[in-house]
């Protein structure tokens, strides 16, 4: 499926005015950090995709690169103390950044094609208690990340395999002795991209109709806000006249003049979807990565932008890594807060390379190209 039409996005409040409300009560008992990350998926006239997400997190999680072969052993409960989880063999190698010391992929692709990301889904994520009877099929959800990229090979074959599974919360000590409060997006080499959600609600698998993931609130909560936005337009708008004065525009950018530029997770996924939606589609999926890093340079969150009441606090939302996947030549992209160069690793070639889990830094230090020669 291509969304590549011009947007136009209008103003009606009336409808959603209750929902508003009970997003912004939410909201307030969420804490502010660690709610920043932003995904788009781009599609290239020749039908291959590209996903651009950013991490962003109130403390260094310390990611690498982990390289995956197929054949790979995994347990899943891997922290649970009490609990014993199944064990699977992968079928896919797979590559993808991980977290907080653990060997889980949070964002990744494998050797078909298959992405998979997960977003902070802090206050409305909801998993399952694991016991006794459903430890034989439960898998953590840090862990989805893994299954997932080790076990299929699109949106459909993981559609139907989330309901033979039970996702369940396992404490985990760096995130304050919670479970990972996580949603997950997951696209294809054909294209196809949904959002998978565990709330109140249960299971909800939303297609992403319109190529961009945030955080909170659920995802249908975000397409109901668009309608907020429906006036906006990728056309700069011309001189109106009012009496018998003549307005014109200071210059470029009328048409989306009202874009949110905040950091709020509702405003990111309305700028997401006007930048996925309006950039030029490249040739090719090579072409949209240039594409990509340009719409995600958008969402590069500096240190000190976001932080909490305290200023002198050291818990502070900013960009760890911007990450680009090109599904269909399989090469992972990235750009690492403190490199700021950008890296890439060639899924197929590393994973022949290697014939057990490997580990590779994310972060190689930062460097700039003289040109005074």
């Amino acid at each position: 499926m291509n969304y590549r039409h011009r947007i136009r996005f209008a103003h009606h409040r009336g409808a959603i005015v209750a929902s508003v409300i009970a997003a912004v009560l939410a909201s307030l008992m969420i804490p502010a950090t660690t709610q920043a990350c932003t995904g788009v998926v781009l599609h290239a006239e020749n039908g291959g995709t590209v996903i651009g997400r950013t991490m962003e997190f109130g403390f260094d999680i310390e990611s690498q690169i982990a390289v995956f072969p197929a054949g790979e052993n995994f347990t899943t409960l891997a922290l649970d103390k009490e609990f014993e989880g199944f064990t699977y063999t992968s079928k896919y190698g797979f590559v993808g950044a991980t977290a907080l010391g653990l060997p889980v992929v949070v964002d990744g692709v494998n050797e078909e094609g298959l992405y998979f990301g997960g977003f902070y889904f802090n206050g409305l994520a909801k998993f399952a208690e694991v016991s006794k009877q459903n430890q034989g099929n439960a898998i953590s959800s840090e862990e989805l990340g893994n299954w997932i990229l080790g076990n299929f090979a699109t949106v459909e074959a993981v559609r139907g395999a989330l309901n033979g599974v039970t996702v369940v919360g396992t404490p985990i000590a760096d995130l304050g002795g919670g479970p990972a409060p996580l949603h997950y997006a997951i696209t294809d080499a054909s294209g196809q991209s949904v959002v998978v959600e565990y709330s109140e609600a249960g299971l909800r698998i939303y297609n992403n109709t319109v190529n961009a993931v945030t955080n909170n609130p659920s995802y249908d909560w975000m397409l109901t806000n668009l309608r907020n936005y429906i006036g906006l337009s990728d056309i700069n708008r011309g001189a109106i006249t009012v009496g018998n004065q003549v307005l014109k525009p200071f210059g470029q950018g009328t048409g989306m003049f009202g874009l949110p530029g905040d950091y709020s997770s509702p405003s990111r996924f309305v700028r997401a979807v006007a930048l996925a939606n309006t950039t030029f589609p490249a040739a090719n999926a090579k072409d949209s990565v240039e594409s990509a890093f340009h719409v995600m340079s958008n969402f590069d969150i500096p240190k000190g932008a976001i932080r909490e009441a305290d200023r002198d606090s050291k818990l502070f939302d900013y960009t760890q890594w911007i990450m680009i996947t090109d599904t269909q030549n399989k090469i992972l992209y990235w750009k690492a807060h403190g490199t700021q160069r950008i890296e890439k690793l060639d899924v197929g070639e590393a994973l022949k390379s290697v014939s057990k889990a490997t580990f590779l830094p994310l972060e190689t230090g930062f460097q700039a190209f003289d040109r005074t020669p």
